[in-house]
């Protein structure tokens, strides 16, 4: 892990971040385009800015995700499957891109991101209503949620988003429930590829921290938000948070 010393303004300037995309992850996903480019500015390498990014975004996803249970939208008994294949979906991703670089993901994930936001964009009625499921709770936990999984431990932004659709898409869930189960999926990524970073010495405790206190009060507005606004607020959010992640991928 390279040293790096922050001063007081740069803290104040990724606290800030956190804040934003905590509250940008509670509604869509899509938190990672903010914080990552800012921890790589602030002077660490790649790999310690995933690792911190983990930190704080753990803290993100709890809060949301408490948010969501306690106003009732999700169980996490009924999802303890797909929580665990989650889990060990993004500790296998997280191990590995310790081992080689994401350039795979980095070349193909424009493409990936830019159909998400197109189909999201014309699918006015995405997520409006509950719809029948193109596959099986059963199929979706044994596949798609490591699947999911495994890309947060390995690269990461955007994770929240694909949960979300998935569920729409191919559970039928409407975005509110869709995007209250994709918070406890994101917390259970998060917390896998943390603890296998942690072990690395990868984490900038001292930022990841200042941050972690910007997700919380984001994600308890974000979160808040979901629940008040329902898709009307999510479905543009999700768009513009694919858009802009294309955006990135590709002339930046």
């Amino acid at each position: 892990m390279n040293v790096v010393e922050f001063s007081l303004q740069i803290l104040a300037i990724l606290f800030a971040v956190g804040l934003t995309a905590g509250f940008i992850d509670a509604m869509a996903g899509g938190g990672g385009l903010l914080t990552i480019p800012a921890l790589l500015l602030s002077g660490m390498n790649p790999v310690s800015a995933l690792a911190t990014n983990k930190l704080q975004g753990s803290a993100g996803s709890l809060s949301a995700s408490l948010t969501m249970i306690k106003k009732g939208l999700i169980h996490p008994k009924m999802m303890k499957v797909a929580l665990i294949m989650a889990f060990v979906g993004s500790a296998v991703g997280t191990a590995l891109v310790q081992l080689s670089p994401p350039d795979f993901l980095q070349k193909t994930l424009p493409f990936v991101i830019g159909a998400v936001g197109i189909y999201t964009l014309f699918s006015p009625n995405l997520g409006k209503l509950e719809t029948t499921p193109r596959i099986s709770q059963k199929t979706y936990e044994r596949t798609f949620a490591p699947f999911i999984g495994f890309y947060d431990g390995y690269f990461g932004p955007g994770t929240g988003t694909f949960f979300s659709l998935s569920q729409v898409v191919l559970r039928g869930r409407d975005l509110v429930q869709a995007t209250a189960r994709a918070k406890l999926l994101n917390f259970a990524t998060n917390i896998a590829s943390l603890i296998f970073f942690i072990l690395g010495g990868q984490v900038v405790w001292v930022v990841g921290l200042v941050m972690m206190l910007g997700q919380l009060i984001g994600a308890y507005l974000g979160s808040h938000m979901v629940v008040k606004g329902g898709a009307k607020f999510i479905r543009p959010v999700i768009v513009a948070v694919c858009f802009c992640m294309v955006v990135k991928y590709v002339f930046f």
